[in-house]
């Protein structure tokens, strides 16, 4: 999709000049109005292909959650809330408190010319900057997913495998009863996995669906024919079907949540024991919590149960010790009782069970 627009490019000229000729000096005598800005940030910035929200967020501010409360929404602009490489990001003061000021259109200073012949400017809303980087769940948006049993009764499963064969892979053809797409329709093959549970009240949030392959169907029917794709693992009997979701969009605010958030790490995409930068984890509190896509968390490392052999004699008492701070994550999917999130910061290693809160 295109969009059309008229840049007012003098104005942004000007407002640019006036923020140059405050100077470095004269804006760090201005801060201290409580949005703590990150010590080194730049004047100006010009955002570059490849660029996300989260870091343009990280060179102005300590806390890239804070993002919300220094953007500037320009009503003359169409969809303000997108940043475009080549925009020019410049930190202004208003009334003493920090502001981010867009200049849209790729340049600094405006001719003479720009400012007596606006011109229309086309732009695809897809180059506009991503909040993280897609190529971090990219991976994960068609493989990765928490199925509700409810949602798993009804799904099309795979009743059998061509030629009498035990397993799929890609290329094999398998029978599938339920299914009601068509060819164009592409699925995601899912193996139902451990179930994951709610560890303040024992409720089952879900069950892990573990990609299996790709699938398109071959012939209508029932049971259907669906060809295999881009195997990870062997398919068999039982299986199910999940169409491939579109693409989640990308574009949205780092922020804090509205009200207090605590939860914990239930799941881990993929088998590792320790949860670095970038991994996908599935969090026990979601829309119902307040949590939506943006949304920012601080993860912290639960304190072990140790004995201190020193009191109480030579059994010991235990002692808890306290958590710790390890991270920082954002959530980019959230259900009723669960959310999906990306780990943005990890400064320690990150464990399933360990909590998250709101930052502070």
């Amino acid at each position: 999709m295109k969009i059309f627009r008229n840049d007012g490019r003098s104005a942004a000229a000007l407002l640019l000049c006036l923020a140059l000729a405050t100077g470095a000096g004269g804006l760090a005598a201005q801060q201290g109005g409580g949005i703590p800005l990150n010590p080194s940030h730049p004047d100006s910035y010009v955002v570059k292909p490849g660029d996300t929200l989260w870091g343009i967020s990280g060179m102005f501010l300590r806390d890239p959650w804070y993002w919300p409360e220094i953007w500037y929404v320009n009503p003359q602009v169409e969809n303000p809330h997108l940043i475009f490489p080549g925009d020019v990001l410049t930190l202004v003061y208003v009334d003493g408190q920090p502001q981010i000021r867009s200049s849209r259109g790729g340049s600094a200073a405006a001719s003479a010319t720009d400012r007596l012949s606006p011109r229309i400017r086309e732009e695809q809303l897809t180059a506009a900057i991503d909040t993280i980087p897609y190529e971090a769940i990219g991976p994960f948006l068609g493989k990765g997913m928490v199925l509700a049993k409810d949602e798993i009764d009804r799904l099309p499963h795979i009743v059998a495998l061509r030629d009498n064969h035990l397993v799929g892979a890609s290329g094999n053809d398998v029978y599938v009863r339920g299914a009601t797409g068509n060819e164009q329709t592409l699925y995601s093959v899912v193996h139902i996995g451990d179930k994951l549970v709610d560890p303040d009240d024992g409720a089952v949030l879900g069950y892990e669906g573990i990609f299996v392959a790709a699938g398109q169907f071959r012939r209508a029917g029932d049971p259907a024919t669906l060809v295999l794709s881009n195997s990870q693992r062997e398919a068999l009997k039982g299986d199910r079907l999940v169409p491939q979701a579109p693409p989640l969009p990308m574009q949205f605010e780092p922020r804090a949540p509205d009200r207090p958030v605590e939860g914990r790490i239930v799941h881990v995409s993929g088998e590792v024991t320790q949860i670095g930068q970038y991994e996908v984890v599935v969090i026990n509190r979601g829309t119902r919590d307040g949590l939506v896509p943006g949304s920012v968390l601080t993860v912290w490392q639960v304190g072990d149960r140790v004995t201190d052999r020193v009191d109480s004699g030579l059994l010991g008492r235990k002692v808890q010790l306290p958590d710790e701070r390890a991270g920082t994550l954002m959530v980019f999917r959230s259900y009723d009782r669960l959310s999906y999130a990306l780990i943005m910061e990890a400064e320690a290693p990150i464990h399933v069970l360990d909590k998250v809160r709101n930052p502070s």
